[in-house]
């Protein structure tokens, strides 16, 4: 366990520092995807660079999630919080004042740095400060405010956008970073892991490597599939990420260890939420922009017609967690996936240019309810493949993995985007868009066959405690 080195902290102020910590760092995930077309009219730029602004996000984030939860173990939580946040803080002011797309991007992928080591310690400070008999509601209100902002993001994303001005998407977490950075210095206490390592040979490789391929993906409809730029990324990026693989099997504390992969629950499971964020946060990506450049709906418009897929897991996880429980997780992380392969081919049945918001709706629905279905029993598969010691481990890769699947998702569907259509005529971007939309069904599809290669019940070698899913639970929000 921690051991506590400072006085001061208190249950109620950590769980409020942490919640609203981590309801920034979530909310940035998804609340530049109804912006997009703003940012597009006032800096210009293509395709690949609007990507930018959202992949240099979620990949220095995925690449540095677990990297920053290990500092925090070495140098002190509180301490590497502050500085995560910080960081995070001073990023978000830079992308608001960025006069340009370059310099947005390069803000935008420092704030990822900062979310990726503030984020993961959210949760270890909460339960540092919050008694055990108490964790499971501090955990069940972390999670519910994270939720709240991917659910929120699209919206809040639109109605800045609309009614200010896209920069205050951005401007928004400067007064709540300011006024945090006090409090978690007063009223938080110092923890720290016990025998923490710094992997930063492993670091390198995966962050090299998943740059690599990123890179490659984002180029190659522009430079050409055959071009020695493209080439070169995807073949260092290869190499990369098999040196990361070789690490992980041969180095004695690696960031990710390769032999958890043995399990057959952890391995379905980490391929199905790659999988499915690779074919949500790509679909998402296109279709905001969708709804506003070719159907003419406002920023606030487009974020409310999101909700009934993003905000559907405030509604429905609930009975996820019911039916997890009677049935095993399994069955309802497959149903989820297979319903949400469903609405993504519906909506690749129904897209046209003057497509009516009433023949989207259904789409919408089954895909907000595939991913209900998928959120809180994935994390207890998660933790039910590894023993105890390692919960903390599985956690932040599976967390990882989903953020790489996203920002790989945006670049492979952009990329068929591009491959097929382009921005105008409207016509042009349905025919780019329908494809992407089926290589995104397909893909969560897939996400649905590795679910099933998931042991019908639980047999990990080591019983969860009781609280420990329920932490996990949690981190799907970010």
């Amino acid at each position: 366990m921690s051991e506590q080195t400072a006085r001061g902290g208190g249950a109620v102020w950590a769980l409020v520092i942490t919640s609203v910590a981590g309801f920034m760092a979530a909310l940035d995930n998804l609340v530049v995807t109804t912006a997009l077309p703003s940012i597009r009219e006032d800096f210009g730029g293509a395709l690949h660079d609007l990507e930018w602004t959202v992949s240099a996000y979620t990949l220095t984030f995925a690449v540095l999630l677990m990297f920053g939860a290990a500092l925090g173990d070495r140098f002190g939580r509180r301490r590497l919080f502050t500085v995560g946040l910080t960081v995070f803080t001073g990023a978000s002011a830079a992308a608001a004042l960025a006069p340009g797309i370059e310099a947005l991007i390069a803000a935008r992928a420092v704030q990822g740095v900062g979310a990726a080591i503030m984020m993961p310690l959210t949760l270890t400070l909460l339960t540092a400060a919050v008694p055990a008999a108490k964790r499971g509601m501090a955990y069940g209100i972390w999670g519910a405010v994270n939720g709240l902002a991917v659910a929120g993001g699209p919206l809040i994303g639109g109605s800045l956008t609309e009614h200010v001005s896209w920069q205050w998407i951005f401007w928004l977490n400067v007064p709540l970073g300011a006024a945090l950075l006090p409090l978690a210095r007063l009223r938080l206490a110092e923890s720290y892991g016990p025998g923490a390592r710094l992997d930063i040979a492993g670091t390198l490789l995966a962050s090299g490597g998943l740059f690599g391929i990123v890179y490659a993906l984002v180029r190659g409809p522009l430079d050409g599939w055959s071009s020695a730029t493209v080439l070169t990324s995807l073949i260092a990026g290869a190499a990369l990420l098999g040196g990361f693989i070789h690490h992980g099997i041969h180095n004695k504390a690696p960031i990710l260890p390769m032999r958890l992969f043995r399990s057959r629950a952890f391995s379905g499971i980490n391929a199905a939420s790659l999988l499915m964020f690779l074919g949500m946060f790509g679909s998402i990506f296109l279709l905001s922009q969708y709804m506003q450049g070719i159907l003419g709906y406002s920023p606030t418009e487009a974020g409310l017609r999101m909700l009934p897929w993003t905000g559907m897991p405030m509604l429905v996880s609930p009975l996820a967690g019911y039916l997890s429980d009677r049935l095993g997780g399994r069955p309802v992380v497959a149903t989820g996936l297979f319903l949400q392969a469903v609405g993504l081919a519906w909506y690749a049945v129904v897209v046209a240019p003057d497509a009516s918001y009433a023949a989207q709706l259904p789409a919408l629905i089954i895909s907000g309810v595939g991913m209900s279905l998928f959120f809180a029993p994935a994390s207890n598969l998660v933790m039910s493949g590894v023993r105890s010691h390692e919960q903390g481990i599985a956690s932040g890769a599976n967390n990882a993995l989903r953020e790489v699947g996203g920002a790989l998702g945006i670049a492979v569907m952009s990329s068929i985007f591009t491959a097929q259509g382009g921005y105008l005529p409207a016509q042009n971007f349905v025919d780019g868009l329908v494809p992407a939309l089926w290589v995104g069904a397909a893909t969560v599809a897939l996400a649905a066959v590795a679910a099933l290669c998931i042991p019908s019940r639980r047999t990990a070698p080591g019983a969860p405690e009781a609280a420990a899913p329920k932490a996990a639970d949690t981190l799907v929000a970010a």
